[in-house]
């Protein structure tokens, strides 16, 4: 028989346990990770302009679809995923703030990217207000449906938080996709571009040519909470375009497949476009309209094989980290503001060297003001998802491949659009149409600056 003594020994080594027990409970759900998934429309209406035309039909609804990141002892990370050609500038910044706010989280965590569609949305809010200020009439911009469109995506950005669920496990996979990326530009024997093959090629020699430099994995990277998937997200590098500029509004074979794998599994699926500026489907696409569902289902085989090759590792919070440096990038000296605005004051410039002027004179104002770019990852744990900015040479994922040679990295390029083609340093010697002209906002140092940045974020 036990005293009374001993009988307030044992409740209280039973209340000691039992706080323990809990506190343990409430430190695990404290640390507990969530992934709260959004998917916004962000179509342009009929009558609006998009890059190349202004909006006669929508043939697929463009969507900005992306993840919150929700941790216990950081404020919470947003990688968002839109279906329009570009967004830069003050148009990424806007982008930024708005997602940063529905979030609770600031805007260096956020990261927005465009998957290049040709027949999408063009958002440069810093582009479109000197193209008014100089009286350019058919400016390619239509600021009130881009502003309405940010405000639905914020919304949902808001709800996906709400929303979140608890995630326990990552997963990663990947498969080759066939028949679909190469490069475009084909080197002669002397070291220099002799031939571009574009999105659409119908020349037997560029045809014929090797596949050349390009990464042909796309990597299958998803968040689980035990048995159920919560969302998945896969990475690719190429242009997106079978064939565009008539204002048939697309979200392009990508965004098709995309589509597709979410209707097919029941799962949200988001997809980034990976640092494809110097690859094409060219060598495969005719500009047929019979060749924009080939791809399209060479592009949702990949993501199918991908997803069935997905293993699971346990997830906790230590394995989490983000990391972003913000670099200057080096103007390209060939962007010189007089000769910009001569253009723009013309009244002989045709109209795409308006655009281009404008274009550059926007990111001519940034850089030399300080702007500066951001380049950020998220680890989780042997994944890593590396956010970089503009058109930015293939040669630049395989570079963060080799950085991370035990680890799975994750490329997604076409975040600040505002340079426009990001080449290497040995390609602005090599000529050909992304290295010519003002084509490219920045100089062969470009090089240098973005693979340190890239080391470390990754390190």
């Amino acid at each position: 028989m036990y005293t009374g003594k001993q009988n307030t020994y044992l409740v209280a080594v039973k209340l000691l346990w039992l706080t323990i027990i809990l506190g343990n409970v409430f430190s695990l759900h404290a640390q507990q990770i969530k992934v709260g998934v959004f998917n916004a429309d962000v179509t342009p209406p009929v009558g609006s302009p998009v890059a190349y035309a202004v909006t006669r039909s929508v043939m697929d609804p463009l969507s900005a679809r992306g993840v919150v990141i929700l941790l216990s002892n950081e404020k919470p990370v947003v990688l968002c995923a839109v279906d329009w050609i570009g967004i830069a500038n003050e148009g990424l910044e806007i982008w930024q703030k708005e997602l940063a706010a529905a979030a609770h989280t600031t805007t260096d965590r956020v990261s927005v990217h465009a998957l290049h569609q040709h027949d999408g949305v063009h958002c440069d809010f810093t582009m479109a207000g000197i193209m008014s200020k100089y009286g350019i009439v058919n400016a390619p911009f239509d600021t009130a449906f881009q502003l309405s469109a940010i405000q639905r995506v914020a919304g949902a950005v808001g709800m996906a938080v709400r929303a979140a669920q608890p995630v326990t496990h990552i997963g990663f996979g990947e498969a080759k996709v066939e028949k679909v990326a190469s490069n475009r530009r084909i080197l002669g024997d002397d070291g220099k571009v002799k031939m571009i093959r574009w999105s659409k090629t119908t020349d037997p020699a560029a045809i014929a040519a090797p596949e050349g430099l390009i990464d042909p994995w796309l990597k299958c990277v998803s968040f689980w909470n035990n048995e159920k998937p919560v969302a998945v997200m896969t990475y690719y590098a190429t242009h997106p375009q079978s064939y565009y500029g008539k204002g048939d509004v697309t979200c392009e074979f990508v965004g098709i497949a995309r589509n597709d794998r979410e209707s097919k599994t029941g799962m949200p699926h988001i997809h980034f476009n990976g640092a494809g500026g110097d690859i094409t489907a060219g060598k495969y696409n005719d500009g047929s309209e019979a060749m924009r569902p080939v791809l399209a289902s060479r592009m949702e085989q990949a993501m199918a094989e991908a997803w069935q090759q997905t293993q699971k590792i346990l997830l906790v919070e230590k394995d989490i980290s983000w990391k972003n440096v913000e670099v200057r990038l080096p103007l390209g000296k060939n962007i010189i503001e007089q000769q910009l605005r001569d253009t723009l004051a013309s009244k002989t410039a045709s109209r795409s060297d308006l655009l281009a002027a404008s274009e550059k004179l926007a990111w001519y104002q940034r850089s030399v003001a300080g702007q500066k770019v951001n380049i950020s990852s998220l680890r989780l744990g042997k994944v890593w998802l590396l956010n970089l900015p503009g058109e930015l040479f293939v040669d630049y994922q395989l570079a963060a491949q080799k950085m991370r040679k035990k680890d799975h990295v994750c490329t997604a390029a076409y975040e600040e659009y505002g340079p426009g083609y990001i080449g290497t340093k040995a390609s602005y010697s090599q000529g050909g149409y992304e290295t010519s002209g003002i084509v490219s906002g920045v100089d062969p140092g470009v090089e240098k600056v973005i693979k340190r940045a890239m080391r470390k974020v990754l390190k």
